[in-house]
């Protein structure tokens, strides 16, 4: 046999292979670009970096336990892995690839082997007398663990100070996270630049958006709302940023920076009346005021000019790690269907960054693809993201456990993906998620035949809630199969709380295959009747049985006993007893309905006054609650401001932000919370102002003037509010059990098993 018949067939033999295993195939022409992507920070640095994380955690006496080591040739190049083992001193010694596996280790070792629970909502430490023995090896699936939505540093992180976020990269690094967005402090350099470029301090400031409204400023959605931004405001963020990056780096975190999108404020058109500018649609019928930046035609040299130009001066002020998103498009349409505009939007924006950075990479969020399905074909799609070299972008295909864009646009045409969770809207409250979907397509999406998936991704637009849904998705990225869900849900509940207790597992297992079991196509905003604007219109709907739910808050309240001074067991009383309340709250919403179609007067007042008497029991428990407070978000505001108006302007950002969302409600209740201070002041008064309006309409035997009855909420509630200066507690109120107790007696065990015969069991 010749050389070159045995070269063919070893060629079939391996194609053969490669074919009948779908895991076994995975394209390499990332190896030569996304390889760029990764810390330049010496192991040294990243491994003391990731001591410093465990002395906050644990304590410093405490984390000497604790050997940390840094290997970066403990695991494949591609790839982190740790090593955990107990020395014969009776020490943990934790070796990793970096400073954010060596992280990643030490709480792998303190959730699975000492029962400890570290989330958003609280931590739970407390380790055994004797640390277990442990010898096991961790190698992460994909190369990227990414974080963060563009809407996040609107949502929640708005108004972090160095605190917030010092404990938020210790978390990053805790759950894994190598790759997280670093958006802060980009309107400071903008501001350099146009200034550069002669732009008045009048065209500069209805251009920048306020802090709480900067994401969809960035995005080109709106200008100028919320503004004025202030040389308080950008010296602060400039100085957080250097922190922010410092940190991230230190531990191996890759920072993601921003790039030039083509928006360009509206002083474009005197500074280059030649320019050739397409001035945007107006998005959630936002007015001229506050809408419509312009879009500079891409082939234009001054498309090139100023996004070489921002970009420069970003790197000049923080340096960079070779990775930038975004987003030209983000719900806003392209004014042409021509392929060729879109392969030059494309290929502009990609090439403005390489200018700068010849190692660039874009990272683009895919929510374009679902927000506007109609338009981005897959012609389109393809043309789009092919015109930048294939290893070149790297796509978040960004709701993928609801609507996953990578099966239709073939794992993106050969670009590489990360498979994320996005799961919440508006930084909403409301219990929900979709664990087996997170459980299972995870490992799909990277399985299939000719797929680019290189990472899981957290991509909430606000973080701080149902806690339970990210933590199970963050093990997607080391776990080598499926969990057993029903197992994995009591382990959670008994790190959670520090000890097995029958109850809290009984109800965590409940919650496991209902509430966060959601598989389906309906957009879940947490849109409940109390934070819905008053309609007789509302429909309300869960996928779960009611009646359980009531029945798993009872015997989660059961649960108290020895629990009454665990931080995350009393969190968890306010939030499931927040459910429930609102759950009742729709219940009721339908008989006040039933009995005002039926004109039964006295039967209507009944139910209007149970459900005014709900919002004052909601606000009773949200007060208990710590991280259920209204009066934290507007401190954390006005702690920004070096000065009364500055003062103003933030707390008139902070308040507008979840509620009316724009000057005139243009997103009204979009990013809602259900906090104390927002249900008696807000959401009540509304429900109260109409529901008079019902009753007058029944005594009178008028219709109903929905139009006046909406004006006058606006007037006297909405707007009111927005302008306010109240202030709420920063400190909660009360005993969280206690009040639980007494109103799972007053409306579960009396009142709602009447309501609920009335109603469907769903």
């Amino acid at each position: 046999m010749d050389i070159t018949t045995l070269s063919l067939r070893l060629f079939i033999i391996i194609f053969g292979l490669l074919v009948s295993s779908s895991q076994c195939y995975k394209p390499d022409i990332f190896q030569n670009t996304l390889g760029h992507i990764k810390s330049r920070t010496s192991p040294e640095i990243q491994a003391k970096a990731a001591k410093g994380v465990a002395e906050r955690l644990l304590g410093k006496e405490i984390s000497k336990l604790f050997i940390m080591i840094l290997n970066t040739n403990l695991g494949p190049i591609d790839k982190d892995t740790f090593q955990i083992t107990k020395n014969p001193l009776g020490k943990i010694e934790i070796h990793g690839t970096s400073g954010v596996a060596i992280t990643w280790g030490l709480h792998y070792y303190l959730k699975h082997h000492c029962n400890v629970h570290i989330s958003w909502d609280g931590m739970q430490i407390s380790l055994p007398n004797t640390l277990p023995d442990v010898r096991v090896k961790i190698t992460s699936n994909d190369r990227f663990r990414y974080y963060q939505n563009v809407c996040t540093m609107g949502y929640s992180s708005a108004w972090w100070q160095w605190r917030q976020w010092e404990k938020s990269i210790d978390w990053m690094a805790l759950n894994g996270i190598n790759l997280a967005l670093a958006f802060t402090a980009q309107e400071a350099i903008w501001q350099r630049l146009y200034q550069e470029l002669n732009m008045t301090k009048w065209e500069i400031d209805e251009h920048l958006g306020g802090p709480a409204f900067l994401p969809w400023a960035r995005m080109g959605n709106i200008r100028g709302f919320g503004g004025p931004l202030s040389s308080n405001w950008h010296n602060r963020t400039i100085r957080l940023q250097h922190q922010i990056l410092r940190r991230m780096r230190d531990l191996g975190i890759v920072p993601v920076l921003p790039a030039f999108a083509g928006h360009v404020p509206r002083a474009f058109a005197r500074l280059f009346p030649n320019a050739n500018m397409t001035k945007i649609e107006p998005w959630n019928k936002f007015k001229d005021k506050y809408c419509c930046p312009y879009l500079l035609e891409p082939t234009s040299p001054l498309f090139r000019m100023i996004g070489e130009k921002f970009l420069r001066m970003y790197i000049d002020e923080f340096d960079t790690d070779h990775i930038y998103n975004c987003d030209t498009f983000n719900e806003n349409t392209p004014n042409s269907t021509e392929l060729i505009y879109l392969k030059n939007v494309s290929q502009s924006v990609f090439l403005a960054m390489n200018a700068v950075d010849s190692k660039a990479i874009w990272l683009m969020q895919a929510w374009l693809f679902v927000h506007d399905i109609t338009f981005w074909t897959e012609s389109r799609v393809r043309t789009f993201l092919t015109s930048v070299p294939t290893g070149r972008m790297l796509v978040l295909d960004l709701q993928s456990e609801q609507f996953p864009q990578y099966e239709r646009f073939e794992s993106y045409y050969g670009q590489p993906f990360i498979w994320c969770m996005l799961h919440n809207f508006g930084g909403t409250l409301g219990m929900f998620g979709s664990a087996q979907i997170v459980n299972q397509r995870t490992f799909e999406g990277r399985n299939m035949y000719g797929s680019t998936m290189v990472g899981t991704g957290l991509t909430p637009e606000g973080i701080n809630q149902n806690y339970v849904i990210y933590e199970l998705m963050n093990e997607m990225a080391y776990r080598d199969k499926p969990v057993n869900l029903v197992d994995w849900f009591a382990s959670y509940a008994t790190r959670r709380y520090g000890a097995w207790n029958d109850y809290a597992v009984t109800t965590w297992k409940y919650l496991g295959g209902t509430v966060y079991n959601f598989n389906g196509t309906e957009k879940i905003r947490g849109h409940y009747v109390i934070t819905r604007r008053p309609s007789l219109n509302i429909s309300p709907w869960v996928w779960y049985e009611r009646r359980m739910f009531y029945t798993q808050w009872d015997n989660f309240l059961t649960a108290r006993y020895g629990r009454e001074n665990n931080t995350l067991y009393r969190h968890d009383v306010v939030d499931i007893t927040r459910q429930a309340l609102q759950l009742m709250a729709d219940d009721i919403y339908m008989t006040i309905v039933d009995y005002y179609k039926e004109k039964n007067v006295i039967a209507f007042r009944s139910s209007a006054n149970d459900l005014l008497e709900l919002f004052d029991d909601l606000e009773s428990i949200l007060a208990s609650g710590n991280n259920f407070l209204l009066g934290t978000w507007l401190a954390q505001a006005k702690d920004m401001a070096d000065n009364e108006e500055e003062r103003r302007s933030y707390e008139y950002n902070a308040r507008n932000q979840i509620t009316l969302w724009g000057p005139n409600g243009e997103i009204r209740d979009y990013a809602n919370k259900q906090w104390s201070g927002v249900i008696a002041d807000y959401f009540k008064p509304r429900w109260e102002l109409f529901l008079k309006a019902l009753d007058k309409s029944l005594i009178e035997r008028t219709k109903l003037n929905i139009t006046e009855i909406n004006d006058r909420i606006f007037r006297e509630v909405e707007q009111p509010f927005t302008f306010s200066t109240k202030l709420y507690p920063t400190e909660p109120k009360g005993d969280p059990i206690e009040i639980a107790v007494k109103l799972i007696s007053k409306w579960y065990k009396i009142e709602a098993p009447l309501a609920l015969s009335l109603l469907s069991p769903s």
